[in-house]
């Protein structure tokens, strides 16, 4: 994800990915690969139609009996953000559904999130179940990330939902754990764009290297054991309900704020005050990235909002220099360090994750697998309504 200031400044011509990230390529007429892969892959991964709906509440009825002698029918995450929020909405109020919400907290919630699951579980009779991550090992595992000056710096947060996740699902015999991810808000990916938060051994190395106490209660996850768990065994089924309806995520939000109160918190998974640092902040300091791209790239390609209209709200600033300045103090505060220190570690020579151990040709091989399979599923598949993308084509 290393910025690519040497060659001629490019836009997409169909979405608004650029090509300050080199991981960003462009066919002969101008259109960059991501949105293109999106572009082929909705009619697969995307069914906002009658059909759809009949295909979900068809699963819905599936979990349902599956699961009648359990304590709960599925397990969802609930960050406080508008997709999980919204899918428990859904799941509660169109399906009945016996719900365990999962919360992870790892010392980075807004006050706006925590408002907005308290008010969520309250008025939708729904158990939560919230960890709360030792916050001086959380803490010493964040700095550690800044020290290694690594891409993902979100592992810590990731790695502690899933690895917590996998623990409950045991704990509570649950097999399906629906999704509030989808496509209509985050089908553009950036090829290598990222590392993937469930390496354990690269954490674990990360960590040996530039931390300072050992992590007794953190909830880790050994690769092996969480491919084992998702891949082979698949202990718990992943269901994204929102990809069977046409989810707006705009809409989806007045509904919840006119339903519960909702507090709208901000841009696209900024209930964490560390993830807004990193998107506003570290990202485009260190590689020169606007994460917004992505985001209205999706809703492009999902069809609801244009070309056009991205552009007018990529125009203006990520943040203020009077906000950055503010969430700089609060990350050097929480952290224990001061501004001057954090500063010194955003200018840091970039590293990658492969400088310290990883398992990441074991996660390469097994996407290389699943994406064959996913394309010979989707060559022998017909779209559920081949007429969808005339929406944004």
């Amino acid at each position: 994800m290393m910025g690519n200031k040497a060659v001629k400044y490019h836009v997409c011509s169909f979405c608004v990915m650029d090509n300050s990230n080199s991981g960003v390529l462009f066919d002969g007429n101008g259109q960059c690969l991501c949105c293109r892969d999106a572009l082929a892959r909705k009619p697969h991964e995307w069914w906002p139609t009658p059909e759809g709906r009949s295909r979900l509440d068809a699963k819905i009825e599936q979990i349902k009996r599956e699961m009648a002698d359990k304590p709960y029918d599925v397990m969802i995450g609930l960050s406080g953000g508008v997709d999980s929020a919204y899918l428990a909405h859904l799941l509660r109020r169109d399906f009945g559904l016996r719900i365990l919400a999962v919360h992870v907290d790892g010392g980075w919630n807004t006050e706006a999130a925590v408002r907005n699951i308290e008010l969520l579980v309250r008025k939708l009779d729904i158990d939560l179940h919230t960890y709360v991550v030792e916050w001086e090992e959380m803490r010493d595992l964040q700095l550690a990330y800044l020290k290694a000056s690594v891409l993902n710096q979100d592992v810590p947060q990731d790695h502690a939902f899933f690895s917590t996740l996998y623990r409950l699902a045991t704990k509570f015999e649950q097999h399906y754990f629906l999704s509030g991810v989808n496509f209509s808000s985050e089908s553009v990916h950036i090829p290598q764009g990222g590392y993937p938060a469930m390496d354990a051994r690269n954490l674990r190395a990360i960590h040996a290297a530039h931390g300072s106490r050992p992590l007794k209660s953190f909830p880790l996850i050994g690769s092996m054991n969480y491919l084992w768990l998702t891949r082979i065994r698949k202990q718990i089924q992943i269901v994204k309900p929102l990809n069977f309806l046409p989810y707006d995520k705009e809409a989806a939000k007045r509904e919840l704020i006119e339903t519960y109160g909702f507090v709208d918190y901000g841009s696209k998974h900024q209930e964490s005050r560390f993830t807004k640092f990193y998107q506003e902040i570290y990202l485009p300091a260190r590689y020169g990235f606007d994460k917004r791209r992505l985001h209205y790239s999706a809703l492009i390609v999902s069809g609801q909002i244009s070309r056009d209209e991205a552009l007018k709200e990529l125009s203006a600033p990520m943040t203020t220099i009077e906000q950055a300045s503010r969430d700089k103090k609060y990350i050097a505060k929480k952290l224990g360090i001061t501004v001057l220190e954090l500063d010194r570690l955003i200018e840091l020579p970039l590293a990658r994750h492969e400088d310290y151990a990883s398992n990441k040709a074991l996660y390469q091989l097994n996407t290389t697998l699943r994406n064959a399979l996913k394309k010979i599923r989707n060559a022998f598949a017909e779209p559920a309504n081949p007429a969808q993308n005339d929406r944004s084509e």
